[in-house]
């Protein structure tokens, strides 16, 4: 409250429970009583409180001293304060992993608030009476969600709560008072990752690196059709912290004709869609972008070009990107020339060399090969560190090199003569076909990526182990 050299700062500080926070308030008093900023999102977020976009405001009044709620763990995060009066206020981590069963205990009068972050029990007994116990929470609250509930007894042993007042005299519901112990709760599970277009090139590449993770889910098309425009809808997207959308319609030239409704729709309406549910859930929303957003005139793009896409399909990426970008915590991954287990431009010319082919290969377009496995990795790193959200280039490192090149390179790498591979123009390649039209140079500069501390390794490392373990791969599959 108010002392004689005035209010206290606002604070927030850490305590032994992790994403569990203690928010002192200034409280400013006079002759007609005090007031307080009790939830002021600009000052507290930049103090570290989380922006955790509070729905619903509940009051707990109590009448009598010694009342006493919890423990309860709930499946939302909520921000608690004191209107007027008094509380002892204790919270147990009741959420999976080495800090369950941790404890901390406080006072909260109306100058001090606590952060309690989901699945953290908690609970409180009043000191005084009259005393009004407010909380904000960021879900609505349903008969659903409460099945969602993890509870602990008041009196548990392990917690050891150091009650103020004996809670064989305090007032409490008949059912806090039956509540199991600690060694009878079933812990909290995380909200988990989710991971569209798990059978595509980059989604094969995520379930190894992702391998073994128990909060992980994988939906292929056959799961979560991205071309259905209900699909969506059929995810309870409450259970989930971050969508991962390796989903993308990449058939470049039928996008320009027969495939122009299902490329917008996949690329486009989709993720708009995500934007807005992940916006609405709160998720941390990852997506995969393209090179083909730029029109390739110049070279080592940087993640703040503008878009000029050529062709319907880099019109459909960057519509899908700029609906993500609204997202709060989103992170959008640009890159380009993916090479990993399924159909790819390598597994091609290394058929072609094998069968004795000499191919015509356009030697005027120039990038780097972005392998699968360190896309995911990037991926993976970025959710992992922490990273500043926004839009980051992938490739892998090394010299750019045109398609052709890499077409020699293959040939050479399976012991075939490389200059068996003649190089053409993207003019002379396409000749008297239907094609849509491509960037000519894709290199994209990474050096956000790497101030994150991930480096991708060298293409051309990349290729040869490829190249080498292509006839295992094929066996595999």
């Amino acid at each position: 409250m108010t002392g004689a050299s005035g209010p206290k700062p606002l604070s927030v500080t850490e305590t032994p429970i992790p994403g569990l926070l203690v928010c002192e308030l200034p409280v400013m008093s006079d002759n007609r009583g005090w007031f307080k900023e009790n939830w002021q999102r600009e000052k507290m977020v930049a103090l570290g409180l989380p922006d955790f976009n509070p729905v619903q405001n509940n009051v707990s009044f109590n009448t009598k001293k010694g009342a006493t709620r919890g423990i309860h763990a709930e499946p939302w995060d909520k921000y608690v304060s004191v209107a007027s009066g008094r509380i002892f206020g204790a919270w147990v981590d009741l959420r999976e992993g080495r800090t369950f069963g941790r404890t901390f205990f406080t006072e909260l009068d109306p100058s001090r608030a606590v952060y309690v972050p989901r699945g953290v029990g908690n609970a409180f007994q009043t000191l005084e009476d009259s005393t009004a116990y407010t909380y904000l929470v960021n879900d609505h609250w349903s008969a659903e969600a409460q099945s969602q509930y993890v509870f602990l007894n008041l009196a548990d042993e392990t917690a050891g709560i150091p009650w103020p007042l004996d809670l064989a005299g305090a007032e409490i519901s008949a059912k806090d008072r039956v509540h199991p112990r600690l060694s009878d709760v079933p812990p909290m599970p995380p909200r988990r990752t989710l991971v569209l277009g798990a059978n595509g090139q980059l989604g094969k590449a995520l379930r190894k690196a992702l391998a073994g993770r128990t909060d992980v889910e994988f939906a292929g098309r056959g799961e979560l059709d991205l071309s259905d425009p209900s699909a969506l809808a059929q995810v309870d997207w409450k259970n989930y912290s971050t969508v991962i959308n390796a989903a993308a319609y990449t058939a470049v030239d039928d996008a320009e004709g027969s495939g122009r409704a299902d490329a917008w729709q996949v690329n486009g309406a989709a993720v708009a869609e995500l934007a807005r549910l992940a916006q609405e859930h709160h998720l941390t929303l990852v997506h995969v972008s393209t090179d083909y957003v730029f029109d390739g005139a110049r070279a080592g793009h940087p993640e703040d070009e503008p878009f000029a896409p050529l062709g319907v399909y880099g019109q459909t990426k960057a519509a899908g990107d700029l609906a993500v970008a609204t997202v709060p915590r989103h992170y959008i991954l640009r890159t380009s020339w993916v090479i990993g287990e399924g159909h790819n431009f390598v597994r091609t010319m290394a058929a072609l060399a094998e069968r004795g082919v000499s191919p015509s290969v356009v030697d005027d377009q120039i990038g780097r090969l972005t392998f699968a496995e360190d896309l995911a990795g990037a991926i993976v790193h970025l959710l992992d560190a922490g990273a500043p959200y926004g839009t980051y280039n992938v490739s892998n490192e090394g010299p750019s090199m045109a398609w052709a090149d890499v077409a020699r390179e293959v040939f050479v790498l399976l012991g075939k003569p490389g200059d068996r591979v003649t190089g053409v123009s993207t003019a002379e390649y396409f000749a008297g076909r239907s094609a849509a039209p491509r960037p000519l140079n894709s290199v994209l500069d990474l050096d956000k990526l790497r101030a994150t501390g991930f480096t991708p390794p060298p293409a051309q490392e990349r290729l040869a182990a490829y190249v080498a373990g292509l006839a295992d791969r094929e066996r595999a599959e």
